[in-house]
């Protein structure tokens, strides 16, 4: 359940906001507004600090009602000097809901349009990390929902401010103990610099500790004093995993222009990249990203597994992106997808069902008897209703990605081999003539990755796995639509009911197929025949108002090859200098492109990650074992 927050009448403009869990108050008597700028801001140098930076990342250890991160935010855009990214890493034990945050900034007209903007995203915040997005991906808020000592362990980067933010020592000790100032230390640069509105002894002494130097400085009423310092310990500090070197952007050239491929170039070049890609068709999204339409689910597991867990973190990235880049109703909508559990009945998380259940349903819970009905199954048919999901068009997501500036695609460019250079590498086409040369590399061609990386300065064959689909797909004849259920339906292959196909119509898409070690992507006729057959065992009303069409010879099919691991989860890492794979993603691109762009970039630069470490440590490529 959302963190209860109560509101007091205390004279203040909108109430007090108050912690019954810690008998305190979210902010000062005197408002919040004055806290954030004076002490937490004003007190790291902000916005002077940032001054002509390519990026700035904040660490909160407190994210309460966010008010910090607004008025960090509305600094960071005021400023003309401002850097190209700003990061802002805030934990949250206990958060708060969407509604509240948003009430707590409307005292202060000048954040409700930041406000408005948070309160969209602020939605199923399960335990975890949350990467929410502003700004056109240059504000980035990661929220880390947990214990703050446990979040930190699993984020390996250097803050530049750090605000320790939250209720006071004698309410809520356990954020202000030394093990949470050691998990913040092993964030810090020498110099970092930190702030916070308590002076408790306690905390003075834990922080000098930690190789904290910090010092009493006036406070704002009804605070005397305030605490400000920086990171500057009399040792040489020894850090298990020191986070990689920030660097500078430069020229990269993605081989592959698919989801994997494009997402990659559109996270690179948002950072400042020149990004070259490169694919040996003649127009984008020609493998398996051309598919006419897929579905976004969320895996669901009863242990809620590394899977599970990558593929809502996945899911919230493209929906950001969808919903800043493309056109509702056409290249995508978010209709909600029902999941008939058709082999077996999927079990919720038991934690889903009593603390964490409000955020759970932001995901994902049982389908309701009426939902069974529009899809003409039984009340008692195991289903699961995942809410904020549903169908995209990936070409076209693609297309929106390679135009972001800084983006160059080029067509009918087969790369054969790569060659070391005193600068970088260069890419040469099977007649061995130079197609590019940049500092990067980054393979994102699919099962075509496989060879590729074979061809890297002692590089292996990855382990990935061609596996060849096929979709079909008809035209809605008259009054159609009203004999399909409302929204796509998965489990056994799929149903896409409604789908805008440009220059031809309502069209309605089910399959697909799934054929190992196949990398032909051929049409057959009798994969047409399969797919109606899992359509009748999925779907069985939808099938039989279909089958005339499939009789009839009125269907059209599309297959192409996607490639996928042993483990099925993405294969994103380097695979010597400077050169990295992205691959690997099998029926679910869409779920974990735009996740795999942005935690390239973050691993590139030493920023932050979107992701859980171990969630990120399990995407390592592997090799293909030797025969």
């Amino acid at each position: 359940m959302a963190e209860v927050i109560k509101w007091l009448d205390d004279g203040t403009a909108g109430g007090s906001p108050f912690s019954p869990r810690f008998g305190d108050r979210y902010r000062s008597e005197l408002g919040g507004l004055d806290q954030a700028k004076e002490v937490f801001l004003k007190g790291c140098g902000l916005p002077e600090a940032w001054g002509g930076q390519p990026q700035w990342t904040v660490l909160e250890t407190g994210f309460g009602l966010g008010l910090n991160f607004l008025v960090t935010w509305a600094a960071w855009k005021a400023d003309p000097n401002r850097p190209r990214l700003l990061h802002f890493v805030s934990t949250e034990a206990f958060p708060a809901s969407a509604a509240d945050v948003f009430r707590s900034a409307q005292t202060h007209p000048e954040l409700i349009p930041f406000a408005e903007e948070l309160q969209r995203q602020l939605w199923g915040l399960l335990p975890g990390f949350h990467r929410l997005v502003f700004e056109g991906g240059q504000v980035l808020l990661t929220l880390c929902i947990g214990d703050a000592k446990a979040m930190l362990r699993e984020q390996s980067f250097e803050a530049d401010s750090v605000y320790l933010d939250g209720f006071s020592p004698q309410r809520n000790p356990d954020i202000w103990d030394l093990h949470t100032f050691k998990a913040v230390a092993r964030c810090c640069r020498r110099g970092t610099r930190i702030a916070t509105w308590t002076i408790a002894r306690s905390v003075r002494d834990a922080l000098a500790q930690c190789g904290f130097v910090v010092s009493k400085v006036p406070g704002i009423p009804p605070k005397r004093d305030n605490l400000q310092g920086e990171f500057n310990p009399a040792w040489e500090p020894k850090k298990a995993q020191p986070p990689p070197a920030r660097r500078a952007p430069s020229t990269c050239v993605v081989i592959g222009s698919g989801l994997a491929g494009a997402a990659v170039a559109a996270s690179l070049a948002r950072r400042g990249w020149r990004v070259q890609v490169l694919d040996a068709a003649e127009a984008p999204a020609a493998g398996a990203s051309g598919l006419p339409a897929g579905l976004l689910a969320p895996h669901v597991s009863p242990d809620d597994s590394l899977l599970s867990r990558l593929s809502r973190s996945g899911i919230r990235a493209t929906l950001q992106q969808a919903d800043a880049l493309l056109q509702t109703g056409i290249d995508w909508a978010p209709t909600g997808v029902l999941e008939h559990c058709v082999e077996h009945p999927r079990k919720l998380p038991d934690a889903w069902k009593e603390e964490w259940a409000d955020a759970a349903q932001d995901w994902t819970q049982p389908a309701s008897a009426v939902q069974l009905a529009q899809c003409g199954l039984p009340a008692e048919a195991p289903a699961l209703w995942h809410a904020r999901v549903g169908w995209i068009r990936p070409a076209s997501l693609v297309n929106a990605w390679l135009a972001t500036p800084g983006v160059q695609w080029r067509g009918q460019c087969a790369v054969s081999r790569l060659e070391r250079t005193s600068v970088g590498w260069r890419l040469l086409d099977f007649a061995g003539h130079e197609l590019a040369t940049a500092e990067l590399v980054v393979l994102a061609a699919g099962y075509g990755s496989r060879a590729l990386a074979a061809n890297v300065e002692g590089g292996s064959e990855l382990a990935l796995q061609a596996i060849r689909g096929q979709v079909t797909w008809g035209l809605h004849a008259p009054s159609l639509a009203d004999a399909l259920p409302p929204f796509p339906v998965n489990g056994l292959g799929s149903l896409a009911p409604a789908v805008p196909i440009p220059g031809a119509g309502m069209a309605w898409l089910t399959g697909s197929s799934f054929e190992r070690d196949n990398p032909q992507p051929g049409i057959r006729p009798d994969d047409n025949r399969h797919n109606l057959e899992r359509l009748q065992t999925l779907l069985p009303q939808a099938a039989s108002v279909l089958a005339g069409q499939f009789g009839a010879g009125l269907t059209h099919a599309w297959a192409g090859v996607r490639c996928a691991t042993p483990g099925r989860l993405p294969a994103l890492g380097t695979l010597g200098q400077n050169v990295w794979v992205c691959s690997g993603m099998g029926s679910r691109g869409l779920t974990f492109a735009a996740l795999c762009g942005e935690l390239l970039a973050a691993r590139l630069h030493a920023e932050p990650l979107p992701i859980e470490q171990r969630l990120a440590d399990a995407l390592t490529p592997h090799t293909a074992p030797k025969i």
